[in-house]
């Protein structure tokens, strides 16, 4: 029986199959990046050492390369989808090593983004919202709030540690109070900062049934230890006694204690939202629980008003 070996070496001599490898190899050489890299290693290059790499050669030559020939990520043309191949040299030979490609990279970074962002409630396209997508030329208070949210972020890169407290955004409705806050939330996260966002009304109702669950302090706690925590929408609400007190008065009380910044935005001015606090949905009037709740919120955040016309008229 003839051997594989003797069988192999009598196919590739074949005088068809010869100068198709000939072809081939004079194709794969005339790529400027195989030139270029066995320029840079001419001492450990020579002809066999590019004939046993051939194989590695070609593999190199027919990938995409910064995603030139990819479609998208899901269409990458690659051996391994996302990567795009590296020349190196292994053990006297020419080998391929795989890199992220540039697709890979932003998939990654936007799926690690998003592991360090929470949204309860929160609408999808607030919380896809950019800081450069937000109009500054139209009213200044929209610059004003931009600046103090960068002056946020340029402390805690400096100090590495974040400040003690965050923005109390009001004004009217519609001026898109909220789509800053999405803004500012993606910009902290792509910055490794954990932070949870909160539609804050559909949070209270839902809170009611988590006592039925036995999840209730689980989402608490949860919410109240965020590095950086946002309430959207805080006066919105018709508070139970119970809902203010012991819920968002657990929340603050935490994060005031843990000087924990905090972010909201209202409708309401501070003495509007104190006011809006103090009488529950049973219409009792309770002043002194109002201004425990709004100690917490000034401890925890600056007032700043967002003026502008309606945005959502």
């Amino acid at each position: 029986m003839e051997r594989i070996g003797d069988a192999m070496k009598r196919v590739i001599n074949a005088p068809a199959l010869a100068a198709r490898y000939d072809q081939l190899r004079d194709e794969v050489l005339a790529d400027e990046r195989i030139q270029q890299f066995v320029e840079e290693h001419a001492e450990e290059i020579d002809k066999q050492v590019i004939d046993r790499s051939l194989n590695k050669l070609y593999e190199y030559t027919t990938a995409s390369h910064k995603c030139g020939d990819c479609p998208s990520l899901d269409g990458c043309i690659n051996v391994m989808k996302g990567f795009e191949p590296l020349l190196v040299m292994n053990q006297g030979l020419i080998d391929v090593t795989y890199t992220r490609c540039p697709r890979k990279e932003l998939d990654d970074e936007k799926r690690h983004v998003s592991k360090m962002l929470d949204s309860l409630y929160m609408p999808r396209d607030v919380m896809a919202a950019k800081l450069p997508d937000i109009d500054l030329y139209h009213d200044n208070s929209r610059l004003d709030i931009v600046d103090l949210a960068g002056r946020f972020i340029t402390e805690y890169e400096s100090t590495g540690s974040l400040p003690q407290k965050g923005l109390y955004i009001h004004g009217p409705f519609g001026t898109g109070k909220s789509f800053i806050l999405g803004a500012l939330a993606n910009e902290l996260a792509s910055r490794q900062i954990r932070t949870v966002a909160v539609y804050l009304p559909e949070f209270l109702r839902e809170i009611k049934q988590s006592i039925q669950d036995q999840s209730l302090n689980e989402k608490i706690d949860f919410v109240k230890k965020a590095s950086v925590l946002m309430l959207d929408d805080i006066g919105a609400e018709s508070m139970s006694a119970w809902s203010r007190d012991e819920v968002l008065g657990t929340i603050l009380q935490y994060r005031m204690a843990e000087q924990l910044p905090t972010f909201f935005t209202s409708n309401f001015t501070l003495s509007e939202l104190e006011h809006h606090m103090t009488y529950t949905q049973r219409g009792e009037k309770e002043p002194i629980k109002a201004a425990r709740i709004m100690e917490r919120i000034r401890m925890t955040s600056d007032p700043v008003k967002l003026s502008g016309k309606n945005r959502r008229g």
